[in-house]
């Protein structure tokens, strides 16, 4: 009997050597081939979220720098206006944009209006401009940086339900050739080997995907920590030459 079982053994490693990766998706079930199918999906959009995404920010980060120099070597606001046309990728560059409309809006009624309420009122919409700004640039920045979390949670119990659909069949397989009164491993060897391949292509698909959700929040975490520090000193130029 261990005589027989070896050569099983050994007729079942042959046939694994004998087939590849993609020989063996070729042959797994519907199911297992669906379950692969989307998790290859995944792995694609994950890839294009991440690709997008890296250049995005990239952009945004080298953006935001030049124009923060650009807003401290200047002495007019007006100026600084006309430049930070050549920052549109720049977060901290739109805050500003929405904070000098804002207050354009309030110089342009300073001859009407020219008590010290007024003059808070007028900062408070400044303000409010000025969250709102970066209240969308936040939101602009996260769009797609979700679902990468989602794929990192979710790749790997797709993957293990294909494996778990590819053992059952191999034990249904080992069940029928129970009663028939023979029972070889090469036979259950494809679908286990097919079941490993779901769970591999779904870590394949998570592991990256949170690797890159961690980075990019990180990286967006700092982004909105130079929006908010910008528009505090925004705020602080604007009180030292509007309410003077």
């Amino acid at each position: 009997m261990g005589d027989i079982l070896f050569v099983h053994l050994v007729t079942a490693a042959e046939g694994a050597e004998q087939k590849g990766i993609v020989e063996l998706m070729m042959d797994a079930s519907g199911v297992v081939l669906g379950t692969l199918a989307l998790l290859i999906l995944f792995s694609i959009i994950s890839w294009y979220i991440i690709g997008n995404k890296w250049f995005y920010l990239r952009r945004a980060k080298s953006e935001s720098d030049d124009f923060l120099e650009t807003f401290w070597q200047s002495k007019r606001l007006d100026s600084i206006y006309q430049s930070s046309q050549r920052f549109k990728r720049s977060p901290v560059s739109q805050v500003f944009r929405a904070g000098y409309i804002e207050l354009t809006k309030l110089k342009s009624q300073e001859d009407a209006n020219k008590t010290m309420s007024a003059a808070l009122g007028g900062l408070e919409n400044v303000e409010r401009a000025l969250r709102r700004a970066i209240t969308e640039e936040v939101t602009q920045m996260e769009s797609l940086v979700p679902f990468l979390a989602t794929i990192g949670s979710t790749a790997p119990f797709v993957g293990l339900f294909g494996t778990v659909w590819g053992i059952m069949n191999a034990f249904v397989n080992i069940n029928q050739l129970t009663q028939g009164g023979e029972v070889s491993l090469a036979v259950v060897a494809g679908p286990i080997a097919e079941a490993l391949i779901a769970t591999a292509i779904g870590l394949f698909a998570a592991i990256p995907a949170v690797i890159a959700y961690n980075f990019f929040v990180n990286r967006i975490k700092i982004q909105t920590h130079e929006m908010e520090n910008f528009s505090a000193d925004f705020l602080n130029i604007v009180k030292r030459h509007f309410l003077k």
